[in-house]
């Protein structure tokens, strides 16, 4: 395969019609074959039949569709799936799908590690080495969607991008895979079914709002600075002074949508009644939804998952102060594919891994790590 070849792939609607452009073909052959590849799952050009014979063949010279590598797919005794992707550098990323009654969500990663360094988090300590690619996004779900309709009742019907890294820090990548994920010529997935997840890139965060018509989600997990500070490191950046006004306004008055505040419960960290009536302070004018999320352990934490007991009543707490609450069911704990417990195998850049191997703890570090 020439390795000037372009990989389809990695190529968003715009991109799509300037390449072909560039082969002296029509715009509109663009939709065509994005939907001979991600609607119907062909990726050998001469299966696209209403392509014309001599597009196939500058699409055989001049092009490819490369897909991760299944390394490895396990199944949680919940039904959860998890599948690790190895990318052509060796690296290998982590992405879960979640079944349930009435959907089935399917988490996606968005980089390789992650630079934000939380510290209740498996991903963080394993380190950072780069962006994903569109395709390499994109990619996790065209292999899910085919890999479920082999041998699993469920099907995607929902996306959220809360797998490995901060999707905000890679942001038109992100943003060309979730366009495909909403176009009625890819995957066809409702606005209100494709969530991001931030800890709080304001910047790309406003440029979201703008952009794309996507569900938020933001991982807030302390009700103060100071404890935020350590969980969340990018709060020094962006605290909660710049974030919360900013969720308060990210959609309309008059819309029904809100933002949901993600909230990891940590024993005696983050979950009194103390930090309770913090919060609804915090959030008392903000409409939003909270859902309540049990931590979920990974070697060498210092962390303990809340009891049942206390996350009853900090719940208790937040609905008689009128909050819209919810907890999280874990789910895919036994195959490491819950929430926080993605880690992939990392070619770390950072030194951060290595540092958590020596100290046992992920020892804080500037936020450019």
């Amino acid at each position: 395969m020439n390795a000037g070849q372009q990989n389809l792939l990695d190529l968003s609607f715009q991109d799509m019609r300037a390449f072909l452009r560039s082969l002296g073909e029509p715009a509109f052959r663009a939709e065509q074959v994005m939907q001979w590849i991600h609607q119907r799952g062909i990726i050998h050009f001469d299966e696209m039949t209403n392509l014309s014979k001599s597009l196939r063949q500058k699409l055989q010279s001049q092009a490819k569709i490369c897909l991760p590598e299944i390394a490895l797919e396990r199944q949680s005794r919940d039904g959860t799936s998890k599948w690790l992707f190895r990318l052509k550098d060796g690296n290998v990323i982590e992405t879960v799908f979640i079944p349930e009654r009435d959907r089935g969500t399917l988490c996606v990663s968005s980089q390789v590690g992650c630079a934000l360094n939380c510290s209740f988090c498996a991903t963080g300590k394993e380190g950072f080495n780069r962006n994903l690619t569109l395709g390499e996004i994109i990619g996790q779900v065209w292999i899910a969607v085919r890999q479920l309709a082999l041998s699993n009742p469920y099907k995607v019907t929902n996306v959220v991008m809360m797998g490995m890294g901060e999707p905000l820090l890679n942001y038109q990548p992100v943003l060309g895979a979730m366009e495909l994920m909403l176009s009625d010529l890819a995957y066809g997935l409702s606005k209100y079914r494709v969530t991001l997840s931030t800890s709080g890139v304001i910047p790309a965060m406003e440029q979201l709002q703008r952009d794309s018509p996507v569900a938020l989600a933001v991982s807030l997990h302390a009700p103060t600075n100071e404890l935020r500070n350590e969980l969340v490191p990018l709060n020094r950046k962006y605290p909660l002074e710049q974030l919360i006004p900013l969720c308060k306004s990210y959609y309309p008055r008059d819309s029904k949508r809100v933002v949901t505040f993600e909230y990891v419960m940590l024993a005696g960290i983050n979950d009194t009644s103390l930090h309770a009536k913090q919060l609804i302070k915090l959030l008392g004018n903000v409409p939003c939804k909270m859902n309540l999320i049990p931590f979920n352990p990974f070697p060498n934490t210092h962390y303990q998952r809340s009891s049942d007991e206390m996350v009853l009543n900090f719940r208790t707490q937040l609905l008689k102060a009128g909050m819209q609450v919810w907890t999280r069911k874990t789910r895919g704990d036994d195959i490491e594919g819950a929430c926080g417990q993605l880690a992939g195998q990392i070619q770390d850049r950072t030194g951060r891994h290595a540092r958590w191997i020596r100290t046992g703890k992920l020892v804080p570090v500037s936020s450019n790590d």
